[in-house]
């Protein structure tokens, strides 16, 4: 097996984690649009940033 290449179990997990971060990320940006207090959807929008940071890292191991 080649040095960069996946199991069938981490691929699983990745994909899993994938739908996680993009689910974690939808909902925060969701939220960051229906609060009225502009400091925590400012917060909201942050936590959405940090989630699409997280599964563009992961998209990038595939």
């Amino acid at each position: 097996m080649s040095k960069n290449m996946l199991t069938t179990k981490e691929a699983t997990l990745i994909h899993d984690l994938l739908l996680y971060e993009e689910s974690a990320c939808k909902k925060a940006r969701l939220y960051s649009k229906t609060v009225t207090d502009s400091k925590l959807s400012e917060a909201m929008n942050k936590l959405a940033d940090c989630h699409q940071k997280r599964f563009n890292a992961l998209l990038g191991l595939l």
